[in-house]
């Protein structure tokens, strides 16, 4: 396994992990439990995105940039879902 291939199972597996805190966290019944996992969630953020700027630096993570127009677009979409 190359640095490349390690890396992506790094931020794969930091994002199955988020994930679970996130579903374990919503179904904790107590509070302290609950808070725990928030804190271990939100540091799982921030190692995702040191990996992901990481990998990023050294080419391995490339992200398009969306057309304004999709942007426009997309964000007329969701605006208008919003209760008001």
């Amino acid at each position: 396994m190359n640095d490349q291939e390690r890396m992506t199972d790094f931020i794969c597996s930091e994002k199955k992990m988020s994930a679970n805190y996130d579903i374990f966290a919503s179904e904790c019944v107590s509070v302290p439990l609950r808070d725990d996992y928030l804190r271990i969630f939100r540091q799982s953020h921030v190692t995702q995105t040191d990996l992901f700027k990481l990998a990023q630096a050294k080419g391995w993570y490339q992200v398009e940039q969306a057309p304004q127009s999709q942007i426009s677009q997309t964000y007329t979409k969701f605006s208008n879902q919003q209760p008001s």
